[in-house]
């Protein structure tokens, strides 16, 4: 056992640049779709929500169809498809957009739930004393909504790092192809798969842990001050 343990340990200090490397994909990779899905999802989100029917219906079509398709044909489709629509992309960069269109479909219900789930009174208040859309957007409905939105939205970006590993399939060296790799010279199966899990399930914690942060300090943001 100290034998096989001190091969493990010796294979780890050999391959730690692959490792290291393949980890860094999937956090680049991963952190790139989940800033760009959110992003683009909360303005789909808007659109579910407030937009008059010539916005809203394709918003609702997009959702219901990329939510609809399995993220590896996704994958497959943006990587194969990009060339002959004049877009030839990277392998990284096809997966990024497939997964940013992935979490774009999830934000956008997330949101749409949050804002809907405000009193109307809030949006008919900022109309009230004369603010703009945008602007009652962005200093009244979008605070509250990131509060209730904020625990599911962390649930859909742990959702974005475990899609990663299918972006292997067309050639992305993120972390689990490089423990694949690594297995084929080696054949040390269970460890290196039990440490890429635990890879894993690091990034994923420390996503958890920002969306605490992130909660808290909404949760603060949005309790009323006692005058002084």
């Amino acid at each position: 056992m100290d034998l096989e343990l001190s091969y493990f340990l010796s294979e780890i200090v050999a391959n730690r640049g692959m490792l290291l490397q393949g980890a860094w994909t999937t956090v680049s990779v991963s952190a790139l779709a989940i800033a760009s899905g959110t992003l683009l999802g909360m303005l789909i989100g808007l659109a579910l929500a407030y937009a008059s029917a010539p916005l809203r219906w394709p918003a609702r079509l997009y959702v219901d169809l990329i939510r609809g398709t399995p993220v590896l044909v996704l994958v497959l489709a943006t990587y194969y498809m990009s060339t002959p629509l004049g877009l030839p992309l990277t392998p990284f960069q096809a997966g990024a957009v497939a997964l940013c269109l992935f979490c774009a479909s999830h934000v956008a219900e997330i949101w749409r739930g949050a804002l809907q789930a405000l009193p109307i009174g809030q949006l008919e208040a900022g109309r009230a004393i004369g603010l703009t859309f945008p602007r009652i957007c962005l200093y009244v409905l979008f605070p509250q909504a990131m509060r209730l939105a904020m625990p599911t939205w962390v649930t859909a970006a742990a959702e974005m790092v475990k899609a990663s590993t299918l972006l292997s399939v067309i050639g992305v060296a993120e972390l689990l192809l490089t423990s694949q790799q690594i297995i084929s010279n080696n054949f040390l199966n269970l460890q290196f798969y039990f440490l890429a899990g635990a890879i894993y399930f690091a990034i994923n914690f420390c996503i958890d842990m920002l969306g605490k942060y992130l909660s808290r300090h909404l949760e603060g943001a949005g309790k009323p001050r006692s005058p002084v």
